[in-house]
């Protein structure tokens, strides 16, 4: 586990990420991250050209059969 030290940037707050971070998600200067709501937190994730496909094919699937998967959860 790594602590990690919020910071002023302009007018939002940032964090900055350790270089051995860095390296383990094979991260660089101006990269993109997603940061997903977990069971037991936040999980921060390299951007990845291939899973934004999936999950813009999941938003519209979700999106066109709402009402099924809402039967489905009950």
């Amino acid at each position: 586990m790594s602590a990690l030290k919020l910071t002023q940037i302009g007018n939002s707050v940032g964090v900055i990420l350790p270089k051995e971070v860095l390296a383990r998600l094979k991260l660089e200067k101006g990269d993109t991250v997603y940061l997903t709501d977990a069971a037991n937190g936040v999980m921060l994730t390299p951007y990845s050209e291939a899973f934004e496909t999936q999950m813009n094919a999941a938003r519209r699937i979700m999106k066109q059969r709402r009402n099924v998967l809402r039967e489905l959860a009950k």
